[in-house]
């Protein structure tokens, strides 16, 4: 069955409601008057229950469909925005400079209030459809945020499902793959200090920087040497501050950057080999270390029977030519993996077609696909709830 009939009405109005929410960006948490749009609008259509407040400013709908008792399932889409000046000419534009829907969570965001509609009017299934709307993907963990609220215990999910947009991905297509979809991602910042001094005399002094180029370098054996070549890791340092002037050797060097994996034992080895080699290198040259490791996002990770399940639903909307199934990995994060690690579920892509890339100053979400993912979203609480 292709795009529902009753979706194909609805969705001039929710690209509406996105192009609104892409006027209006906000960043992490403080997504206060897209929440009060979301909230709004819930009950409106006439949800069982609409919460706020869950992850600081989450918003949590309850469908209850009209055929009796049954499952429960969630279903989520981010709403927060990106640090960044948009640079379309679309009448929508940004009104806050500094500020744009770069990722396309508003397109998220008003397909999930498309089909918080949709399923409002009709509620045929049997069970009860949670609909959750969450803040601060981009780097604020608001899906550990809402998981550690009690989301999924509240409101006794069974399974949940995410969708993200992807450029490059032709528009009426998906892609989803069972397994590590996205990376795990970890932030780390090291503090070197050595002795600075006079940059004619390196001999009376301890010098940072060359132990910071040396632990640059050592921390590439962690993928070349320390992890399989089947697996992947993706050790980058993207900061490497030093010096104030050409004579003078530093007291300190400062280095940041990420590490990135698609399984727990990699990351958990690249973890600890990141530790032995920073700090094994900084006695090698006589300095002083200070580590700050912050363990990100996981690996977001599609469970086998949900991925099958969310395959064949997408297959129902676009026909089985047009799903992808086995789409590489990315290397990049998503903290909707916090709510694959509470409850089974999948993570699947919708096309958006040959746009600018995400996060970038250009990109715009594609109000064409809207139609394909209310359908999605529609189809899979109808056949995963059927009575």
């Amino acid at each position: 069955m292709p795009i529902v009939n009753r979706v194909a009405e609805l969705s001039d109005e929710v690209a509406l409601w996105r192009q609104d929410l892409h006027r209006h960006p906000e960043l992490m948490f403080d997504v206060f008057r897209t929440a009060g749009v979301v909230e709004q609008k819930l009950k409106e259509f006439g949800c069982d229950e609409v919460v706020t407040g869950l992850g600081r400013t989450g918003v949590v709908g309850v469908i209850k469909g009209r055929k009796g008792e049954g499952r429960t399932i969630g279903l989520r889409a981010d709403m927060d925005a990106l640090p960044i000046l948009e640079a379309t000419s679309v009448a929508h534009k940004s009104e806050t400079p500094g500020k744009m829907h770069a990722c396309g969570h508003d397109g998220h965001t008003a397909m999930l209030l498309g089909a918080a509609r949709y399923l409002a009017e009709t509620r045929n299934f049997a069970g009860t459809a949670i609909v959750i709307f969450q803040p601060a993907e981009e780097g604020g963990g608001g899906g550990r945020e809402m998981v550690n609220d009690g989301v999924m215990d509240r409101f006794k999910v069974e399974q949940v499902y995410g969708m993200h947009n992807m450029p490059g991905i032709p528009l009426g297509m998906f892609a989803i793959r069972q397994g590590p979809f996205l990376a795990s991602a970890d932030r780390f910042e090291v503090e070197i200090t050595g002795h600075g001094g006079h940059a004619a005399q390196p001999n009376d002094c301890i010098d940072p920087i060359v132990a910071g180029a040396q632990m640059v370098n050592a921390l590439q054996t962690i993928a070349s040497r320390n992890v399989g070549p089947i697996d992947s890791v993706v050790v980058s340092v993207t900061q490497f501050h030093a010096g104030t002037a050409n004579n003078i050797i530093p007291q300190t060097a400062h280095l940041t950057g990420t590490i990135r994996a698609l399984k727990k034992e990699t990351r958990a080895l690249a973890k600890q080999r990141f530790h032995e080699i920073v700090e094994g290198v900084a006695a090698l040259n006589k300095c002083k270390v200070s580590i700050d490791f912050e363990d990100g996002y996981p690996v977001t990770f599609n469970h086998a029977d949900e991925t099958e399940f969310a395959t064949k639903v997408a297959q129902e909307i676009v026909g089985a030519e047009k799903v992808m199934t086995n789409v590489p990995p990315v290397m990049g994060a998503e903290d909707f993996s916090y709510m694959l690690e509470a409850r089974p579920g999948a993570f699947i892509c919708i096309g958006n077609g040959p746009t600018a890339g995400l996060h970038h100053p250009e990109y715009d979400f594609n109000d064409k696909a809207i139609p394909y993912g209310v359908s999605y979203w529609a189809r899979l609480v109808e056949n995963a709830l059927a009575a």
